[in-house]
């Protein structure tokens, strides 16, 4: 068992209790497998056979993922024996401000006070998400990756000037991305673009925090899900791209996504070397996430407002409120790999040209 002793889980199991009190977990218990309800540890078992299991697809030789919030049978065929335990809670909306806000304040700080910074970095793009996790571990060292002239190194680099932290920059190069890339897919398991360029620089990121000699890297994943910080989610319910009718609705959609994401970053990391550690994903924050109201989500198009105001206690107030690009234009890793793609002959009047530049790396 990942993430939590195996007397949590079984009482969680004898509980229904969703949000027991870990940072996600998964693994074999009592003959069946488990995986929490965000699905925050990854975990596959053969197709056909789930006696076979890892935390790593690349063990199996039909693997299947074993969705979260569910337990299955190490005796019984995926079709048949999966079985949802755990369901993300809905909560009423909470009606006092003050008493959310302190809320999320006391779980965001329980949450990045209580990591261990032995053999920590932290991954580090100059927004309130990052800046808030390394508040709580001063000593450790701070990365960003980047293009040089992205968005996301300038911003680390005020960030870090303003917050007195030492960083250390990982310049992303075309040459890194070509030889990244088919490590990043047999990682996932996956070609679709999106997937690749959003952890290309994290990939390269946690190979230089190995190669400096640290295992574990602290991150900001969850953060945006949870509190709002998705530019679809502040235009609900006129961006197409969600289906909710409000700002409340289209984050919890968001937080609904996040097992495909944490599959995608937790086996990104891993592969390059380290453990990642998100405190802002813990069953506390979540919880106190969950009931915020929609104007503690986003208010006049300021997105993440209850994570803001939590944060201006430890940060300075440009940290606390900078905007930030997503990972996969805030350090060009996207343009960059369409620019690779069109070098390579796949332009862009041809259909998925990029995601055909990706399989001929691999291939």
């Amino acid at each position: 068992m990942r993430g939590a002793d195996d007397a949590l889980v079984r009482r969680a199991l004898a509980e229904r209790d969703p949000l027991p009190g870990t940072a996600g977990f998964a693994g074999e218990i009592d003959g069946h497998l488990v995986r929490d309800v965000l699905g925050r540890q990854p975990l596959f078992s053969e197709r056909d056979d789930p006696s076979q299991w890892s935390f790593d697809h690349r063990d199996l030789s039909d693997p299947v993922a074993v969705p979260s919030g569910h337990s299955r049978p190490t005796t019984a065929d995926v079709a048949g024996g999966a079985e949802q335990v755990w369901t993300l809670p809905a909560p009423n909306v909470t009606t006092d401000t003050e008493e959310a806000l302190s809320r999320v304040r006391e779980a965001v700080f329980e949450s990045v006070d209580s990591v261990d910074d032995d053999g920590l970095a932290v991954a580090f793009s100059g927004g309130v998400d990052s800046a808030v996790v390394a508040s709580g571990v001063p000593d450790a060292p701070c990365y960003v990756a980047g293009f040089e002239g992205s968005h996301d190194i300038a911003a680390a680099r005020d960030a870090a000037a303003a917050m007195d932290r030492d960083l250390r920059v990982v310049e992303l190069t075309h040459e890194a991305i070509e030889r990244a890339v088919p490590e990043i897919v047999a990682a996932l398991g996956r070609t679709n673009p999106m997937d690749v360029q959003i952890v290309l620089p994290l990939y390269l990121l946690a190979e230089r925090v190995a190669a400096d000699g640290y295992d574990r890297l602290a991150v900001g994943q969850g953060a945006d899900e949870l509190f709002g910080g998705y530019a679809k989610v502040a235009k609900a319910p006129d961006d197409p791209r969600v289906e909710a009718e409000t700002v409340r609705g289209a984050a919890r959609e968001m937080i609904l996504t996040l097992p495909d994401q944490l599959e995608r970053d937790v086996l990104t990391l891993r592969a390059a070397g380290v453990e990642p550690v998100a405190p802002l994903l813990h069953d506390r924050v979540v919880e106190a996430a969950l009931p915020l109201p929609g104007e503690l989500l986003v208010a006049d198009g300021r997105r993440k407002v209850a994570l803001r105001a939590a944060a201006k206690a430890v940060l300075p107030a440009s940290v606390a409120e900078a905007d930030k690009k997503a990972v996969q234009y805030g350090t060009y890793a996207s343009r960059e790999l369409d620019r690779l793609a069109r070098q390579a002959g796949f332009k862009r009047r041809m259909e998925n040209h990029v995601q055909q530049y990706v399989e001929s790396l691999v291939e």
